[in-house]
């Protein structure tokens, strides 16, 4: 019998991805999506399969993390052999505008999970992976970061998952449960959440390079993270799951790159160098000169195609926005990810540099969809959140 694996944010990144590993290695998926007047399965559409067929390989269900008698009865029917609950909140500026909202889905949703294995007898049976967070270490007590390090969350989406991850210790101590957590470090790719920083900066950078967008605004450029790609990381998800016993494992590159360093690599993608002047709030970046070797061939609305239009040199592309910075800042994330090295086998395949490039890839034809939008004639918005 194949397993069966149930994943709660099946529709976001993580899950997509992690859905799509799962379901290559021969498991049965079951994945929970919450209720939506708008269709929301834009990232797993090609994983789909028509309910009206025997032997599905790929079920939906609708669900909540704040709902728990939805929760049990799902895990009832289904009776699975691992729960990933990568369902949350998981926008950090946004859980300051949110912070009950997020402890209820973050916090009390791994609860909900935990509880509801407990009550329903599969304890021996389900195991359970939870979605930690790199955020956890907020103001971090030491760089890199391991398994060891003291955790100082700096949101309330850090709070939450604090929370979150001393419950399953807890649950894992208390009744013998195979519970783990991940503490990822973030991970990117070209389906990831369009405002989180990354996907914000490439989508930008798209439209600025096709004529669609003047200016990237951003907070806090000084911040630095331990970036690395989701298609690596759910496949460490699915190895800490796959141990005799279960431990917390530190998933991340162990390489920090700054925001303004992210900026620079996209826009280099096509071929335009960058210079920031300025300092604090006043930081402005300026296109000082474009370099033909780019990755991407653009003509700027110009007739020729390939050619570069000047007009764009000295044009200031990047700003600062104090709206977004976060009232308690994260300067510097840096994990060590030995342990799942020694333990799991688990080593990052792929470079920053190499994600970059697929996201700038995927945005940039993306974007041409919209400028051929313009060029006809129709509306195109562009959303500064």
């Amino acid at each position: 019998m194949p397993k069966v694996a149930l994943i709660t944010g099946i529709t976001g990144q993580d899950g997509a991805y992690l859905a799509e590993y799962l379901l290559k290695k021969g498991y049965t998926v079951h994945g929970i999506k919450r209720r939506s007047s708008l269709i929301n399965t834009e990232r797993i559409d090609h994983l789909y399969e028509d309910p009206h067929i025997e032997n599905q390989k790929f079920i939906l269900h609708y669900g909540d993390l704040i709902d728990s008698t939805n929760l049990i009865r799902i895990i009832q029917d289904v009776q699975p052999d691992e729960i990933y609950n990568l369902g949350a909140q998981s926008h950090v500026k946004v859980s300051f505008e949110t912070p009950e909202y997020t402890a209820n889905s973050d916090a009390l949703g791994t609860l909900r999970i935990l509880e509801a294995i407990r009550l329903l007898g599969l304890t021996k049976k389900t195991r359970f992976y939870q979605a930690s967070t790199s955020e956890l270490f907020g103001l971090a007590q030491e760089v890199p970061q391991t398994e060891k390090t003291a955790f100082y969350p700096r949101s309330p989406y850090g709070v939450a998952k604090l929370y979150a991850y001393w419950i399953t210790v807890n649950y894992r101590e208390a009744y013998n449960i195979f519970a783990c957590n991940g503490i990822l470090f973030n991970h990117e790719s070209p389906i990831r959440g369009e405002t989180f920083v990354t996907r914000k900066i490439t989508r930008a950078v798209s439209r600025i390079a096709l004529g669609l967008q003047d200016k990237l605004l951003l907070g806090n450029l000084d911040a630095k993270r331990d970036w690395g790609n989701a298609k690596d990381f759910v496949k460490a998800m699915y190895l800490m799951m796959q141990q005799d016993v279960p431990e917390d494992f530190v998933i991340a590159t162990g390489k920090t790159t700054s925001v303004r360093d992210f900026v620079k690599k996209a826009f280099a993608y096509v071929g335009m160098e960058l210079e920031f002047r300025g300092y604090g709030v006043e930081e402005k970046g300026y296109l000082t000169r474009f370099n033909e070797t780019g990755n991407w061939k653009l003509d700027f609305q110009n007739p020729e195609p390939g050619t570069r239009n000047p007009e764009l040199t000295g044009k200031c592309v990047v700003e600062i926005d104090p709206r977004y910075f976060r009232p308690t800042e994260v300067d510097i994330l840096l994990g060590d990810a030995s342990k799942a090295k020694s333990k799991l086998g688990w080593e990052p395949e792929l470079t920053l540099d190499q994600l970059v490039a697929d996201m700038m890839e995927a945005d940039l034809k993306l974007m041409q969809r919209e400028q051929y939008l313009k060029n006809g004639g129709f509306n195109v918005m562009n959303y500064y959140e």
